[in-house]
């Protein structure tokens, strides 16, 4: 069975590129969500087994978003996505409790990696 993905990031074309990288490795993305708010909607009705999350968004950052969808399931599986010189951001996401980070733009045998050792 594929692993299940929810792809969040405010920018498109990001997410399409995320998005490309897992279809390619066997992945399942079974939704996509464009800020935070939208990321907790997504999590609750879609159960993702993952969610690639974006620090820097609008409505509701990805820290925010991390932290309250660990509140609904303490289990959950998130790797935070983030641009060069977002260290002290991604310290906070770690310490929140998010598995990994990946560093925009993504590498794909990067995202791979850091999504089997979340899973695994």
């Amino acid at each position: 069975m594929a692993n299940r993905i929810l792809i969040v990031d405010d920018a498109a074309f990001m997410r399409m590129m995320i998005k490309d990288i897992l279809t390619k490795n066997g992945f399942e993305v079974i939704g996509e969500a464009q800020d935070g708010a939208e990321a907790i909607e997504k999590y609750k009705e879609l159960s993702p087994d993952l969610v690639t999350m974006d620090i820097t968004m609008p409505e509701m950052d990805g820290i925010t978003s991390l932290k309250r969808i660990k509140e609904l399931n303490s289990d959950a599986k998130i790797i935070m996505c983030s641009a060069m010189g977002q260290q002290a951001m991604v310290i906070d996401a770690i310490q929140a409790g998010a598995k990994d980070f990946i560093v925009k733009p993504f590498q794909a045998d990067r995202v791979i990696e850091a999504i089997q050792k979340a899973i695994s």
